[in-house]
């Protein structure tokens, strides 16, 4: 089946970490698809797991930023994005960010979500299927 996919930020973290190699090369590989999104709230927290949890320095954070918007198309969240996440963190008990994630994936258009958080095959709204690449 061919169409968009979503990452999720562990996914994205995981393809810079220098540890946890056999983690790193699966979310390579999902990071390497066609047709891959992520979100300005993906970017958010990328940025401050580089600087806190890695002591990037900015300019290295920006560096990576700048390739990750190369490789990716990026769904910026709007209001809407948020009035839908609340009614998914309602529906499905969710945190809200992680129904924000889902949000962003529904409303992009995505059939699946890579994420390590959220319950892998998991259907949401008949249309979106969380899938952990790292099992």
């Amino acid at each position: 089946m061919n169409g968009k996919i979503f990452i999720d930020t562990n996914i994205l973290i995981y393809c810079y970490a220098a540890v946890e190699q056999d983690k790193r090369s699966k979310a390579q590989l999902v990071a390497s698809l066609p047709d891959t999104i992520l979100s300005t709230q993906v970017l958010n927290e990328f940025s401050n797991i580089l600087r806190k949890k890695f002591n990037l320095t900015w300019p290295d954070i920006i560096n990576a930023l700048e390739e990750v918007e190369r490789n990716f198309e990026v769904f910026n969240n709007t209001a809407v994005t948020i009035n839908e996440a609340c009614r998914i963190a309602d529906r499905y008990g969710f945190s809200f960010y992680d129904s924000l994630i889902v949000a962003a994936a529904l409303e992009s258009g995505c059939y699946i979500l890579y994420s390590e958080d959220l319950q892998h095959g998991q259907l949401i709204e008949k249309t979106l299927t969380v899938k952990n690449p790292l099992l």
